[in-house]
């Protein structure tokens, strides 16, 4: 479905896509990475919006760039918001189906359908300079699916959606993958995209940093030189066990003594350890906070490791 071949996109002195390549078959898949990593560089050349300074991007054995054919296969919910504030989303939405050259009446339908969709049929014949953020939204994602594409390619397509409206999005993009069509969901947070797939790309720096499912992802997480916290009046009676262990590369005794902070060369021993240390000396250790739950903090070791840094 998805190729690209040592793809860099340099943007002057600034570098967004960085010697990228990977092969995606059809399916869902999310593309998971900090706010500037670049996602919506990698979304942009996969729709033909931008042309890769080096290497060559082809969806479905084509070339995105200039190629209007081929768009009519795609369907894209973009990161920014809609400006248009005096037309209406059934209007707005008309209109976008008719660029794919389908015709008047089969545009008005299908947008119609797609408002549907996101539940905005009560709603589609305001302008949408009246409509809240989440109502912006359901309407960009109308538009990305109104001329039924065989591939849907969403960037942050929650920002904006209360908790009912992110449920119902939910739904509508699974069952939109179950129907055998293929997805590509660009988001920061890690469980929005696990509700849909467990299918990954993790991208930071303009670079593919691993790719895999869900498992794959946790495991590399875990093979990752990061930094953990424990919390608890007893964390100081674990130092003993931990000075001696080739694998511990830092130890950190902070906040009053009660907040101990490990750099670990290798997370997986003291995950293999840490339980039988507590029971066996009887300690209270009230908290452990581990660096996949700072996603930035993750991406950046893995960027370490990339550039062959040992810390």
């Amino acid at each position: 479905m998805i190729q690209l071949e040592q793809v860099s996109k340099l943007y002057g002195t600034i570098i967004g896509a960085n010697d990228l390549t990977v092969q995606l078959p059809p399916g869902a898949f999310g593309i998971v990475g900090p706010n500037g990593s670049g996602k919506t560089t990698l979304i942009n050349l996969l729709t033909g919006q931008l042309r890769p300074t080096l290497g060559k991007v082809t969806v479905f054995n084509q070339n995105p760039w200039r190629n209007r054919k081929l768009l009519r296969r795609i369907g894209l919910c973009p990161a920014t918001d809609v400006l248009y504030p005096n037309v209406s989303a059934y209007e707005w939405v008309t209109y976008q189906v008719r660029l794919h050259g389908l015709s008047q009446q089969d545009s008005k339908q299908f947008a119609a359908e797609s408002l549907q969709q996101v539940d905005m049929t009560e709603h589609m014949h305001r302008p949408m300079g009246e409509y809240s953020l989440g109502m912006r939204q359901r309407t960009k994602i109308a538009q990305a699916i109104a001329h039924r594409p065989d591939l849907l390619i969403l960037d942050e397509p929650y920002n904006g959606l209360d908790p009912v409206g992110r449920y119902q999005m939910t739904e509508l993009l699974v069952n939109f993958s179950k129907q055998g069509k293929s997805l590509l969901f660009a988001s920061h947070v890690l469980h929005e995209i696990e509700e849909i797939t467990s299918s990954f790309l993790l991208i930071h720096g303009g670079r593919l940093l691993a790719s895999g499912t869900a498992r794959d992802v946790e495991q590399i997480i875990a093979d990752t030189p990061q930094e953990v916290v424990l919390f608890g009046p007893d964390v100081p009676r674990l130092i003993p066990h931990l000075a001696d262990q080739s694998w511990v590369d830092s130890i950190q005794l902070l906040s009053e003594r009660t907040e101990l902070r490990i750099g670990l060369r290798d997370p997986t021993n003291l995950y293999q350890s840490l339980a039988g240390w507590i029971s066996a000396d009887h300690l209270q250790v009230d908290r452990f906070q581990t660096a996949d739950s700072n996603l930035t903090a993750v991406f950046e070791s893995l960027l370490r490791r990339h550039r062959g840094e040992s810390k």
